[in-house]
């Protein structure tokens, strides 16, 4: 038997994080099952995984040493324990709209995603009630300061331990200090074929340039605006005469079925990410 963890590593970028993070993994018998890290803009990140055999872990001393690390290196330095036989735990933010989220809730209720929904948070209370029937705990945020609404909504996500978040037509641009925590790890829905009509009326810039094919992209949540990998798409023909009300709603069915297959995806852990573009593997 084993025991795995997660650890993530955030702060201003210095020389020998990485080997002195490996390291002590190392002297704690630890085996490093995957490791990702990046700098941008001078902020370096990193998340880990590792695992060790249940005779020679000693939980207490790899906390002890990850808080020294971490305060020696001026640096956040979080850890959490995973089972990899149990269902990942998904976190969901909301705002307005239901069509997503009543999709995800009706595929996890039917058994088409096989995940557990620790939590749902929402910068208005609109789908709060729809939320609780369905059993389920609902965070309301405020975003009118986005540093404050990231900072609660992170300590949420941490005490619920939520594997991945689903952005259900969540409106608000993620700044890299929350993405940097769950690389590859958020997944959004946009209202167009990316890289076509990033931003937050792409229906109507669709609807405006008369283009003839519009659809939706699922996509991981990058530093970038509407520009992470995509994950799955979907498109539907614009028709003659369509009015924007129309070319929304047809937009809204496609959303909520993309949204799904590429949570679907995501559980299968068959998704790789190499220099931007998603791959089956």
């Amino acid at each position: 038997m084993s025991r795995y963890a997660t650890i993530t590593v955030i702060g201003r970028d210095k020389t020998g994080v990485v080997a002195r993070v490996t390291n002590l993994l190392f002297e704690t018998r630890a085996n490093i099952e995957a490791l990702e890290e990046q700098v941008t803009r001078g902020q370096f990140s990193m998340t880990l995984q590792a695992s060790w055999g249940v005779s020679r872990f000693d939980e207490k001393a790899l906390g002890q040493g990850l808080r020294a690390l971490g305060r020696e290196l001026g640096m956040e330095i979080k850890w959490w324990f995973t089972d990899p036989k149990r269902p990942q735990r998904m976190a969901l933010m909301v705002t307005r709209e239901p069509h997503c989220l009543d999709a995800i809730l009706q595929s996890v209720k039917t058994g088409k995603l096989k995940t557990e929904i620790v939590a749902v948070i929402g910068n208005h209370r609109d789908l709060q009630a729809k939320v609780e029937k369905a059993g389920l705990p609902f965070h309301h945020v405020s975003w009118t300061n986005r540093a404050k609404a990231e900072d609660k909504t992170l300590r949420i996500l941490e005490k619920a331990q939520a594997d991945f978040v689903v952005l259900a037509r969540f409106m608000k641009i993620l700044s890299p200090n929350f993405v940097w925590r769950f690389k590859n790890k958020i997944i959004n829905i946009h209202p167009s074929l990316l890289p076509s009509f990033p931003g937050p009326q792409p229906y109507r810039q669709a609807y405006e340039h008369g283009v003839k094919i519009a659809g939706v992209s699922a996509h991981f949540v990058s530093m970038h605006l509407d520009e992470g990998p995509v994950i799955a798409q979907e498109s539907f023909r614009i028709k003659p005469g369509m009015t924007l009300k129309q070319i929304v709603a047809a937009g809204q069915k496609l959303e909520a079925k993309v949204l799904v297959r590429a949570i679907r995806l995501f559980l299968s852990k068959q998704l790789d990410v190499y220099w931007g573009v998603v791959s089956q593997v």
